[in-house]
């Protein structure tokens, strides 16, 4: 097996290895554990480094294995992998460091990290699959792995938010085998290519072609949120805020976003998709989607549930992306996979130091928490910030980007509800950052009697995460223009996709 072949393989054992470790640790190895995890955390990151050089310069990075004739387990590394599969490995790094100083003396925690491990293999998995097969067979893995996470918690309301995500997700997962087995019959193995298998099928599998689409967009649609398959998302912020950092930046619902991209661009084709008359109805899903969640989010007084509505709205502003049709929007969607996930991780970090520091977890309990946590409220601010858009930050980039794709593709309307929906985002942000930094303090906070020792705020453990993750906002809307931006990997891809379609 050479070097190029083994390689993929490699960052998916790099998670994988580790948490079955994990699994088997004694929960008083506290210190083998952490790291186990950290190790694992770096290595995927020196190996997704070589990965990322190579495909730059247009290395090929393939593993396959046959499991049936037929039918092959696919790991590929093509551009499109490296966006998702490097996001995914840095804020893995940074929510692995948050939920060893989050769980700290908690019970259960190598249970914990051995899914949380499991949970990041698939995504990678997810990231790097290089057909349809391999793609349906680590998000299902992704489906298994997070439900002990999302109740670890083992409460009452823990549970009933576990069922309510498994009834989802896993009904999503029926409804997504039925396309991809479908689509197997028509094409034999559909592998992930730039402008589609399925456009070497004829006019006259169109209606089939409509209907399999429709199948596979509503099975990446339920982890996507979109409405109204987005009944779970809320419902799962009984989590510990690890794993909410988890389902809303890393892996659950970006999983979703990223299987909607592979769908149009590398199954079906984006030439293929607006011939069928399809990215008019999933932009319009996804209008719907982003102005639903803005306005839900305006009414919640828990934290955490109003970051889940925004996240609803914001994840479909990558489905947006997808949907207009030309390189322009397909940039602003591509961007905002990463974008989102960095200002997201950003404020759920924060929202868990609130809470485990202060015992603060809804927004009428916010008044004056920035003078007691400047620098958690500081960072929470520019993620904040981000999400509603404002320049020199990453939200601005894909709001700039995807509203140029609405005038482009000739969907102005799009552009209209992109501006309303960055003025609700302010309307549901702003008056959160009024309370934390200009109403005065309350006399005293839940937990302030509990508050950790050592520094002013929180645990530096807690503390360093979303520093590090705010400071990427400003780095990843300032310096947009760089060469090793994200901004500049989203181009090489859009350009890679539509040189081919116009071939």
């Amino acid at each position: 097996m050479s070097w190029n072949t083994a390689l993929p393989l490699l960052v998916l054992c790099s998670s994988l290895v580790p948490g079955i470790i994990i699994f088997n640790l004694p929960e008083q190895r506290q210190s083998l554990r952490t790291v186990l995890n950290l190790a694992g955390a770096a290595t995927k990151l020196v190996l997704i480094g070589f990965m990322l050089a190579g495909v730059a310069r247009g290395e090929r990075y393939e593993f396959r294995h046959a499991i049936l004739p037929g039918l092959e387990l696919v790991l590929h590394a093509d551009a499109l992998a490296m966006l998702f599969v490097t996001l995914s490995a840095a804020l893995w790094f940074l929510t692995t460091l948050y939920a060893v100083g989050y769980l700290e003396g908690a019970p259960n925690r190598s249970r914990f990290f051995g899914f949380f491990s499991l949970c990041v293999t698939a995504t990678v998995g997810i990231a790097m699959a290089g057909n349809l097969f391999t793609f349906f067979f680590f998000y299902e893995l992704l489906t298994l792995s997070t439900y002990p996470l999302v109740v670890h918690r083992g409460t009452s309301s823990a549970l009933r938010a576990g069922d309510f995500y498994l009834a989802y997700t896993l009904a999503g997962g029926a409804v997504l085998l039925t396309g991809v087995v479908w689509l197997y019959g028509l094409l034999g193995q559909v592998e992930f290519v730039p402008g589609g298998t399925a456009s070497a099928l004829g006019p006259a599998y169109a209606n089939q072609l409509r209907l399999i689409f429709l199948l596979l967009i509503i099975g990446v649609g339920v982890k996507t949120a979109l409405v109204p398959l987005h009944g779970w998302l809320p419902r799962a912020m009984v989590a510990p805020a690890p794993v909410s950092a988890l389902l809303h930046a890393v892996a659950v619902v970006k999983a979703g976003a990223f299987g909607v991209v592979r769908v149009v661009y590398e199954v079906f084709g984006v030439a293929l998709t607006q011939s069928l008359g399809l990215l008019t109805p999933l932009a319009v899903a996804a209008c719907i989607t982003i102005i639903w969640g803005s306005l839900r989010a305006l009414w919640q007084d828990d934290l955490k549930r109003r970051l889940a509505y925004s996240t609803i709205s914001q994840v479909s502003y990558i489905v947006l992306g997808i949907a207009l049709y030309g390189p322009i929007g397909t940039i602003g969607g591509l961007v905002h996979l990463v974008h989102q996930g960095i200002m997201k991780i950003t404020l759920f970090f924060c929202a868990g130091n609130f809470a485990e520091t202060l015992g603060v977890h809804k927004v009428s309990e916010m008044d004056g928490v920035g003078r007691r946590m400047p620098l958690t409220t500081a960072a929470f601010s520019v993620g904040a910030l981000g999400m509603i858009g404002v320049p020199f930050t990453a939200g601005y980039v894909s709001k700039h980007h995807l509203s140029d794709g609405a005038a482009a593709a000739d969907m102005a309307w799009a552009g209209w509800v992109l501006l309303t929906s960055s003025v609700l985002n302010a309307a549901y942000f702003l008056p959160i950052l009024y309370r934390a930094w200009f109403r005065r303090a309350a006399r005293s906070w839940p937990n302030e009697h509990i508050a950790r020792r050592g520094w002013r705020e929180t645990a530096l453990l807690l503390l360093f995460p979303p520093l590090v993750s705010a400071i990427a906002v400003i780095v990843a809307g300032a310096l947009a223009d760089q060469n090793w931006s994200p901004l500049s990997w989203a181009k090489l891809i859009a350009a890679r996709q539509y040189m081919l379609q116009d071939q």
